[in-house]
């Protein structure tokens, strides 16, 4: 077997289809289904496509992520066919944050949207954030005061860009620039304007197809001699 099949007979059973319902679904034979199931053949990239969409999970997480170590009720499914993983909370019942450290920084540009990296990650809780999906992350440079080196900037997932908000604060993690704090100054027909808080630097836009993730400023953990 290979975790993709594994994947898929998961994902089928959780629907409570059978293996002639989902291949109607996906427009494909029984046969030819079953042998996806069993590992005996790979589904070309049009039937992947399908699948991804009917199961409601990522192409990526279907072929490299085993989805059977996750409770799929306690994932945070996104709307960009990503899952976040994992929503867990404390011995109070409080959701954790997930904490980004300033080495691995440049890591999660690569592990992101992967469950095992973000489950590898350090966790706190902070009871008075709730009614969203929350993670921290380090501050770099003196762009955006009153963070500095040593601080992190806990964001509220933004799950579309069109919620953005002229003048409001943002992690904005992109394709090129890694993950950086900046503030919405406009949106634009593909891109958005973005300014430092710090009038030494200037505005630039961020175009639309290198935005990965968009957090909102939703508090601030500082180091002991701010």
């Amino acid at each position: 077997m290979s975790i993709f099949s594994d994947n898929i007979r998961l994902l089928r059973a959780k629907q409570g289809k059978t293996q002639r319902e989902t291949a109607d679904h996906l427009e494909i034979s029984r046969s030819r289904y079953i042998s996806y199931e069993n590992a005996r053949s790979k589904p070309p990239i049009d039937v992947m496509v399908r699948m991804s969409k009917h199961f409601h999970v990522s192409i990526d997480l279907l072929l490299s992520v085993d989805i059977t170590k996750y409770p799929l009720e306690d994932m945070l499914k996104l709307p960009d066919n990503r899952i976040v993983l994992p929503v867990v909370v404390d011995h109070a019942g409080n959701e954790t944050i997930e904490i980004v450290p300033q080495k691995a920084s440049m890591g999660y540009l690569s592990g992101y949207s992967d469950p095992g990296y973000i489950e590898s990650l350090q966790r706190i809780s902070l009871p008075f954030l709730n009614n969203g999906k929350f993670r921290a992350f380090p501050a770099d440079g003196d762009s955006m005061p009153p963070f500095k080196d040593g601080s992190f900037i806990v964001g509220k997932y933004v799950e579309s860009l069109t919620e953005l908000k002229e003048n409001k604060t943002y992690i904005f993690v992109t394709a090129n620039d890694g993950i950086t704090y900046k503030r919405c100054k406009a949106k634009n027909s593909n891109s958005i304007t973005v300014a430092a808080d710090n009038s030494f630097y200037d505005p630039y836009d961020i175009a639309f197809e290198d935005i990965l993730e968009v957090w909102q400023y939703a508090s601030g953990i500082f180091p002991e001699d701010f």
